[in-house]
């Protein structure tokens, strides 16, 4: 499977609300996962499948979202996503966010990821 296969693969089980089982088989051991707007950094698969579940539990509701695009560098197994989500907080503050995600591929599974994304108003 080309690495533009398994970053459709992966939009496609998050979009069937596949999030966590696609990150399990997706996603290396030994993963590093950057926000690039504010810094943070997260070292392996733990602690990134935690940031995941709390940022779940922070949404309330999600009114929509979607993939723009998607695209490969097969030769250095770098895929980029393109993609947006309007979504309500927990709080009550309903956002619509922007996002790149830029992902380095080892074995098959992604080893470094980082989110480029535009730091959305809230209300």
């Amino acid at each position: 499977m080309s690495y533009l296969e398994k970053a459709q693969k992966l939009c496609a089980m998050m979009g069937e609300g596949k999030t966590m089982e696609a990150f399990e088989e997706l996603y290396h051991d030994n993963v590093v996962v950057q926000e690039m707007p504010t810094g943070e950094k997260r070292e392996g698969k733990d602690a990134q499948r935690k940031a995941i579940q709390q940022w779940y539990a922070d949404v309330k509701e999600a009114h929509g979202g979607g993939v723009d695009s998607i695209t490969s560098n097969e030769q250095d197994g770098i895929t980029t996503v393109e993609s947006w989500m309007d979504i309500t907080m927990q709080n009550g503050h309903r956002m619509k966010m922007s996002e790149v995600a830029v992902q380095q591929w080892k074995d098959g599974q992604i080893i470094n990821e980082k989110f480029y994304y535009n730091m959305p108003q809230q209300g």
